[in-house]
């Protein structure tokens, strides 16, 4: 009844500094034949010997600034450190190195689109063009009021003579929010200035971004400029184009459509419209960054669900006039820590709320038996003369996942569950014809359900869609979820959204619990970025991010840090041109080059 340990590696007091023992030490990735004892005395030996000539390219103002340990000191202590106080300043070097790097790469991106412009594309801004109450508009600080009259517009080709002369919110079937009227005001101060917008318009899911677009093109239009939007999808850009169109008619603007199906003669009349000037906005999908698309006088750019555009498309189509101001938008909320990362480059403006009167989704989470729940709903709903959107997180059955495919469960719901109504299936592995094709057959109420995969995320506006049922939603983040939920109750209809899950875990009830209690997709991305973490929000710039190893992207305190740091060291010298930046420059493009090489 003897106790016995078996010892597999020791140390004797007497040797000396101990490398194992009595001190916090490193756990590294083992190799067959290599343990960790054998591992650590060779890294003490390259980190006593080498750390100490790990070039510092941070100058001594800016470390001072910040609290931080030098970087060669910060790499030794990282790997062997004294205490638990300096293994998390060493980290903190290093976390901030990656941020700050970042930061600084963004301020290199803005400053060369931001390049000065001539005076003339600095806008002149008339709010009482745009808003009815004059006490409710944008304060002088936000935006510049001035008189638009006839001298500033004359010979333009973009605006009709006999047009109202009404605001532009008066001919709206609805007033603007307050969190509109504040955007608006944000976009508007940035037209009024020569350097090009660069900004990015993130709203919740039916907060009136569409709106905000058109107020702005119209404004832009005034001026004698030509706008242009660009969105991922052939359906989405016709519903642009007929939403702004209605919106812009009233003041004889003329918009034109530019897609890749269009019949020659109709592409070709679009185009001449827009070379001549006889139309003011365009609204397409990549068809409008063809080389034989050509502008009169384009001064803004809006790119619609910006995340579905690579940077060369983005760009290609901002080439089409002369440092035309730029507007992002997307319906996906970010949280504020990514916003400032993801998107350093651009200033951002948040649609916070949603207009007045919507009727709230009525959302249930759903396991087990119950799940039949849903599919009663919807055959109520159809009976009714509604729509029902079903979800499924696969496009076939996979041999490692259990999970819905859509294709298996298309067929198991048409001949089992739904014989008698008209089912279509739409998933990523179609041609974007066939998607189109099937979106329109559903919008037009040719389908009654629709079983697709996460391609309907951002997607068309359906008014009479009344339900979303979400199979294996555990599979999705809260984000996500929150946007198939708004793809209904966009019509008169009360709407309902079903989340099914076979996983009944204590995080299932926690995540699914929160998306059942709210509708505020803002604190569900902040919800989803504490329960998930960042990488899920890593996709949705397609210009990506670099891979980060020591930041962690729920710390606000220090992405805040480094971004005001960043700012202002590049005000003072922009591209890093003094010579003592001169280190910093060339480990700002080495860092962004290794990202970018993959």
């Amino acid at each position: 009844n003897k106790v016995e340990f078996s010892v597999r590696s020791h140390e004797f007091p007497e040797q000396g500094d101990l490398l194992n023992t009595g001190r916090l030490v490193p756990t590294y990735p083992l190799t067959e034949g290599l343990n960790a004892s054998r591992l650590r005395t060779f890294t003490k030996w390259v980190v006593d010997r080498y750390a100490a000539m790990v070039p510092e390219y941070l100058p001594a103002w800016l470390r001072a600034k910040a609290n931080l340990l030098p970087l060669p000191e910060a790499v030794g202590q990282m790997h062997y450190p004294e205490n638990e106080e300096m293994r998390l300043r060493a980290k903190r070097r290093l976390a901030f190195d990656e941020l700050f790097l970042i930061q600084l790469g963004m301020q290199e991106r803005r400053s060369r689109w931001q390049r000065e412009a001539p005076q003339g594309n600095a806008l002149k801004i008339d709010t009482t063009r745009i808003f009815i109450d004059p006490l409710q508009q944008p304060s002088d600080e936000q935006a510049k009021q001035g008189e638009l009259d006839a001298s500033d517009m004359a010979g333009s080709t973009l605006w009709s003579t006999v047009a109202t002369r009404e605001p532009f919110e008066a001919t709206l079937p609805f007033s603007f929010t307050q969190a509109q009227r504040r955007v608006i005001g944000e976009i508007f101060a940035d037209l009024a200035k020569s350097k090009p917008m660069c900004r990015l318009l993130q709203g919740d899911v039916g907060a009136g971004k569409t709106a905000v677009a058109a107020a702005a093109l119209f404004m832009v239009a005034l001026n004698g400029y030509q706008g242009a939007i660009m969105a991922p999808t052939e359906l989405l850009a016709e519903q642009h184009a007929y939403s702004i169109s209605k919106m812009l008619e009233p003041f004889g603007i003329r918009t034109v459509l530019l897609t890749g199906s269009q019949r020659p003669r109709e592409r070709a009349q679009s185009r001449m419209a827009l070379e001549s000037g006889q139309a003011a906005i365009a609204i397409g999908t990549h068809a409008l960054i063809q080389e034989d698309v050509n502008f009169q006088k384009l001064g803004l750019v809006i790119i619609d669900e910006q995340h579905r555009f690579g940077v060369e498309q983005r760009d290609a189509l901002r080439q089409k006039g002369y440092h035309p101001h730029m507007l992002v938008m997307t319906a996906t909320p970010i949280p504020r820590t990514l916003s400032l990362t993801l998107y350093g480059d651009l200033d951002i403006s948040v649609l916070d709320q949603l207009p007045p009167g919507r009727q709230k989704i009525i959302t249930r989470w759903r396991t087990g038996a119950r799940r039949g729940e849903a599919n009663t709903l919807i055959a109520h709903q159809v009976a009714e003369g509604r729509q029902a959107f079903i979800i499924c997180p696969l496009i076939e059955e996979s041999e490692t996942l259990a999970a819905k495919a859509a294709t298996s469960e298309y067929e198991r719901l048409q001949r089992e569950v739904f014989p008698r109504l008209r089912l279509g299936l739409l998933h990523g592995g179609m041609k974007a014809a066939e998607k189109d094709a099937i979106m329109r057959r559903f919008r037009d109420a040719e389908l009654d359900i629709l079983v697709a995969t996460s391609v309907i995320e951002v997607g068309i506006d359906v008014p009479n869609a009344t339900v979303m049922v979400i199979e294996d939603s555990d599979r999705f983040g809260l984000s996500q979820l929150h946007q198939f939920r708004g793809r209904v109750g966009r019509g008169k209809y009360q709407s309902y959204c079903y989340v099914l899950s076979a996983d009944a875990s204590i995080q299932a009830q926690e995540r699914l619990g929160i998306f059942q209690e709210t509708d505020d997709g803002f604190r569900l991305a902040e919800a989803d970025l504490q329960l998930r973490g960042p990488g899920d929000f890593f996709g949705v710039r397609q210009s990506g991010m670099p891979e980060l190893h020591m930041a962690d992207l729920s710390d606000t305190a220090l992405i805040e840090l480094t971004r005001n740091l960043a700012t202002m060291l590049w005000e003072s010298d922009p591209y890093l041109c003094k010579p003592e930046h001169s280190p910093l420059r060339e480990r700002m493009h080495r860092f962004w080059q290794r990202f970018m090489a993959h």
